[in-house]
C-alpha cells in the first residue's frame, strides 16, 4: 500500500487555528474545501437553516463517481475553550510542545479529519485510476443542536445520488490506548419529565393540602429499583439516571402544588422507545392509583439504539488498526451519542478515531505520532476497502 506522505500535522494545525466554535464555521470548512478541491474532490457547501436554531455551514466533498463508495463523516465545530487563561497555550494556536499538538478540537475531532484528509489525498495520488469513490461529510453542528448538520446533509446526499456504501466516523473512540476500541453501535437515549400536580397549603395543616412530593418520591423510588435488562452480546445493561427533582419551593412552611422529576434512560437493543414509554407509564399509573394526584408523563427521544453487525467491513477496520498498533480493538457500543446515529439509516457505519483522554478539556491535545498512526490506519482502511470491494 501507499504509505503516508502528506503531513497531517500541518492540516491539523491549520484547522485548529480556525476558531470554529459551534455554530461558527470559523474558516475551517473554507480551508478544508480548498485542500480537497486541490486533490480533485468535487465540493459542495451546504448551508441549512431552521427557524429555531442557528444556520449551519456544512461540506460534502467526493472523489469519484462509481461504487464502492466509502464516506468519512466528521465535524469541524468545537466546544468553547472556557477560561483561556487556564490553558498552557492559547487554545487556537495549535502549539506543538513535547511531541503534542495543543488546541481546542485537537482530538475531538479535527485530528481525525486531518488524518483522513491526508490518507485520502495520498491514496488518490497513488490510485487515480482505481474505480470507486471517497467522500467527506463534514458538519459544523455536531457539538450543537445537530439539527442543520449531518442529518440534513445525508438527506441531500440521498437526493443527489451520493449515498455511500459504508461510512467511517472519526470520533475519538480509544479510552486508554490508541487502537483499543472501535464503536460498532450506540445505545439509545430517552428522557422523561414527570409532573405531579396537587394543592398548595400550609405545612401546619397538611390535611388541607394535596402534597405532590411524596407521590413523586414514591414513583422515583419505585423506578430506581427497576433492573431494565442484563445486557446482551453487544450491549451492556441499560441504565437509568435521575437527573432532577424540583418543586420550586423556597419556603419551609408551604406545601408546594407541583413536583417535577427528570430522568434519562440509555437503552440497548432489548428495548424500543415505545416499550420504555409503556413501562414508565405503567409505574406512574400504579403510584397514581395508590396515592392519587394529577400526573403528566412526557418523553423526549434523543437517539435510537443501533448496531452495525460484525462482518467484512468491521473486520477490515479491525485489521487495519491491529496492523499499525499491534492492538486488537474491541468492538464497543458504549458512550453517549454521535452523528453515527443519523448515518445508520443510510448505510453501515462504525466509528474509529484517536484517544479520547483530553476531549472537551483544558489543554486538549493529540500526540504528533498518534496523529500519524491514525493517518496510516485510515490509509490501510482505504487500501483494503478498494482492494477487496
Amino acid at each position: 500500500m501507499n504509505m503516508t506522505h502528506t503531513d497531517p500535522t500541518i492540516i491539523l494545525q491549520s484547522l485548529i487555528r480556525c476558531p470554529s466554535v459551534t455554530p461558527d464555521e470559523g474558516g475551517a470548512l473554507d480551508y478544508l474545501q480548498k485542500l480537497l478541491t486541490a486533490a480533485d474532490f468535487e465540493c459542495h457547501r451546504l448551508v441549512f437553516k431552521d427557524k429555531d436554531t442557528p444556520d449551519i455551514d456544512n461540506l460534502f466533498a467526493r472523489f469519484g463517481t462509481t461504487a464502492p463508495h466509502l464516506c468519512f463523516a466528521g465535524h469541524t465545530d468545537v466546544v468553547p475553550a472556557g477560561d483561556e487563561k487556564l490553558w498552557k497555550f492559547p487554545p487556537f494556536s495549535a502549539t506543538i510542545d513535547g511531541g503534542k499538538i495543543y488546541g481546542r478540537g485537537a482530538c475531538d475531532m479535527k485530528g481525525a479529519v486531518a488524518a483522513f484528509a491526508a490518507a485520502a489525498m495520498d491514496y488518490i495520488a497513488a490510485h487515480k485510476s482505481k474505480l470507486g469513490s471517497i467522500s467527506f461529510l463534514i458538519t459544523g453542528d455536531e457539538e450543537g443542536p445537530a439539527v442543520n448538520g449531518t442529518v440534513k446533509v445525508l438527506k441531500w446526499m440521498k437526493e443527489n445520488g451520493h449515498t455511500p456504501d459504508h461510512c467511517l466516523v472519526g470520533e475519538p473512540t480509544c479510552p486508554e490506548t490508541l487502537g483499543d476500541t472501535i464503536k460498532i453501535g450506540r445505545r439509545g437515549s430517552l428522557s422523561f419529565v414527570i409532573t405531579v400536580d396537587g394543592k398548595q397549603g400550609h405545612a401546619a395543616y397538611p390535611h388541607k393540602a394535596d402534597n405532590p412530593v411524596p407521590k413523586l418520591a414514591r414513583f422515583i423510588d419505585r423506578i430506581s429499583l427497576i433492573e431494565l435488562d442484563g445486557g446482551n452480546a453487544h450491549f451492556d445493561p441499560s441504565t437509568m439516571a435521575i437527573t432532577s427533582f424540583d418543586v420550586g419551593n423556597m419556603a419551609t412552611n408551604v406545601i408546594p402544588s407541583r413536583a417535577i422529576a427528570k430522568f434519562n434512560i440509555r437503552y440497548n437493543s432489548e428495548h424500543t422507545p415505545m416499550s420504555l414509554k409503556a413501562l414508565i407509564s405503567l409505574h406512574a399509573d400504579a403510584v397514581k392509583a395508590e396515592l392519587g394526584g394529577t400526573w403528566t408523563v412526557v418523553a423526549y427521544e434523543g437517539a435510537d439504539v443501533f448496531i452495525t453487525q460484525p462482518g467484512p467491513f468491521v473486520k477490515l477496520v479491525q485489521e487495519a488498526v491491529h496492523t499499525e498498533t499491534s492492538v486488537m480493538p474491541k468492538l464497543s457500543t458504549s458512550g453517549g451519542t454521535s452523528d453515527a446515529r443519523f448515518v445508520k439509516d443510510y448505510c453501515p457505519v462504525l466509528e474509529f478515531g484517536p484517544l479520547s483522554t483530553t476531549i472537551h478539556q483544558t489543554d486538549e491535545c493529540i500526540g504528533a505520532e498518534e496523529l500519524k498512526t491514525v493517518t496510516r490506519i485510515y490509509g490501510r482502511v482505504l487500501s483494503a476497502y478498494f482492494t477487496h470491494a
